[in-house]
């Protein structure tokens, strides 16, 4: 009987995304405001422990919204809110519940499906054949679209950014610098309004992209670097989350190295290696620096998951206005017009030069307090910048040589390793 009425959910499914195909073209579009309030009434997925919910909330299968993670309750509070643009009328958000678990696949809670329509919303989670699992809290909010340049389903914000704390951290000894270990996802808004549909496809032509990308060996090579992508992007509950609203939450993402004239934090002059994802549009970044990536062919594969293509990839650098060479450590951070110095030097993905343009004003959209430059990765421009950053830190911040140019000392493990053993 569970397998008619399986087969009997799944016809109905089919002919109602149907049915939403031929009329979505004629149907209105909106600009949606979508305040994840909470739950209650979870269960408790595991005989030891409690729950760590999360969920993973869909506009049609056309773009997704991964929440925070809420520790140890059954009554998860989020207040968090997404805002989608141009999405018709007719749309159907769908949200699945997971709960967290220590190893590689979450247990799955339930899902509600729901339209779209404006108001305080409160569903039912369930799942296949159990009963239910728990009530959802939310509201939408919704405004006609009136501006042709966003694409239908374009995220606009607000920014939220995870830091993930490197598994790593602990065990490379030879260094005191918590930041060198983190990775950075950040959300940003417009990626289609400024990229439209154009790619970056994997560099046929650079060695490094062929391993991981063509022949039988190229398996092993990938299974090896997406291995490592999940330890570095792992989601739980020791991750850091924020949202930007002002330039201060940009400064704090950027603080980390320590004046040895001043002391405290300051602005870290750091080159950052940094991808532009096609799958979600993130903006994924770490330190270029940092020592237990460098088994890896390719960072920027690391960052994207061995993506064959991205939106973008490269590297950047903070600098105050007139460069790390004209600086004084007696400016504080807060008195500074704080520039961002950003380049297409990706040999995996090989970046188009010709994009640039379209690099900029992004990140002039996403973060209009700071000024932009973005420069090909042949600009000599560039690499004064680049190496003006490097000697500042090496002078005034405590930065060693050895992170500029990463190397696994005796003794230290790298991600790579740690990804084979676990993989």
């Amino acid at each position: 009987m569970s397998g008619i009425v399986h087969h009997i959910h799944n016809r109905l499914s089919k002919a109602q995304d149907t049915f939403h195909e031929h009329i979505r073209p004629f149907a209105k579009s909106y600009d949606l405001s979508i305040q994840f309030i909470g739950a209650s009434g979870l269960p408790k997925m595991d005989v030891i422990g409690s729950c760590d919910p999360y969920f993973i909330a869909k506009l049609d299968d056309k773009i997704s919204y991964t929440s925070t993670v809420q520790p140890r309750t059954l009554k998860p509070v989020w207040n968090e809110t997404w805002n989608v643009r141009n999405v018709p009328s007719t749309a159907t958000l769908t949200v699945e519940v997971f709960d967290k678990d220590d190893g590689l696949i979450d247990d799955y809670i339930g899902k509600f499906t729901t339209s779209v329509t404006a108001g305080a919303k409160e569903c039912e989670i369930d799942a296949t054949l159990v009963r239910a699992r728990g009530s959802f809290w939310l509201k939408i909010n919704s405004d006609p679209s009136e501006d042709d340049a966003f694409s239908p389903y374009t995220f606009d914000g607000p920014i939220r950014y995870t830091v993930h704390r490197s598994p790593t951290l602990g065990r490379l000894t030879s260094l005191n610098d918590e930041r060198l270990y983190s990775t950075w996802k950040m959300y940003i808004k417009g990626v289609s309004k400024f990229f439209g549909d154009t790619y970056q496809p994997w560099n046929r032509d650079y060695k490094a992209a062929q391993a991981i990308f063509q022949g039988p060996a190229s398996i092993a090579v990938r299974a090896g670097i997406q291995a490592g992508h999940r330890l570095l992007y792992a989601r739980n509950t020791t991750n850091a989350f924020g949202i930007i609203d002002s330039p201060a939450d940009t400064l704090s993402l950027l603080q980390g190295g320590k004046s040895l004239l001043r002391g405290g934090h300051r602005v870290k002059p750091a080159v950052y290696t940094y991808v532009l994802s096609a799958d979600d549009a993130t903006f994924r970044f770490s330190e270029t620096g940092a020592a237990f990536l460098v088994d890896f062919a390719s960072k920027h594969a690391l960052h994207s998951n061995c993506a064959e293509s991205v939106r973008y990839s490269g590297e950047f650098h903070p600098r105050p206005r007139g460069g790390w060479e004209n600086f004084n450590d007696d400016i504080p951070d807060e008195q500074v017009q704080w520039e961002l110095v950003i380049d297409n030097n990706s040999g995996t993905y090989s970046p188009n030069s010709s994009m640039l343009p379209c690099l900029k004003q992004l990140l002039e959209y996403n973060f209009p307090h700071f000024g932009i430059f973005s420069l090909d990765y042949k600009d000599p421009e560039l690499e004064r910048s680049r190496e003006a950053c490097r000697a500042y830190a090496i002078a005034h911040r405590g930065v060693r040589q050895t992170e500029l140019q990463p190397h696994v000392q005796g003794g230290e493990e790298s991600l790579m390793h740690q990804a084979i053993q676990q993989s």
